[in-house]
């Protein structure tokens, strides 16, 4: 069985783990979050070398807008999910239940969607959170070093 090995164009430390950036063209199609040990690459591309500069000044100024083009693959109701999840401020959490109302579907679906995410940080599902305030999953993931990273995002944002 043959497994398609990703190209990172950039690969980007942060205090949270190795960011992996790949593009396509002109497009962003992935950011993944590697582990800390992963060994950084320098910039690729010119696009490459703009979303590491956007995704470091995203570390130094939260709040920061990110204005990349991005290649957003996924079924209609995941791309829905995703459109509601980029207008929730730096900040600022919604629940799976209220974005689950606003689109008329349900918080499982909207929790899928969010795992199935592929450009984190910049389509910010870590500001999805539980109902009852909780945090919720992360990358399809319910304990371990991906809550981890929801964590340190979502107390970055809250400074």
């Amino acid at each position: 069985m043959t497994q398609s090995v990703k190209v990172y164009q950039a690969k980007i430390a942060t205090p949270f783990a190795v960011l992996g950036i790949v593009t396509e063209e002109d497009w962003l199609t992935d950011i993944e979050y590697l582990p800390l040990n992963t060994q950084s690459l320098a910039p690729q591309s010119d696009l490459a070398k703009e979303v590491c500069r956007q995704l470091q000044t995203y570390l130094d100024e939260p709040d920061f807008r990110f204005d990349l083009s991005l290649y957003i693959g996924g079924t209609t109701h995941q791309r829905r999910v995703w459109q509601v999840i980029q207008n929730i401020p730096s900040g600022k959490t919604s629940s799976y239940a209220d974005i689950a109302a606003q689109l008329h579907s349900a918080p499982r679906a909207v929790g899928r969607a969010c795992g199935a995410n592929r450009i984190p940080i910049v389509i910010p599902c870590h500001r999805v959170i539980s109902k009852n305030g909780g945090l919720g999953g992360f990358m399809n993931a319910s304990e371990g070093s991906p809550l981890e990273i929801k964590r340190w995002l979502l107390r970055h944002e809250s400074t």
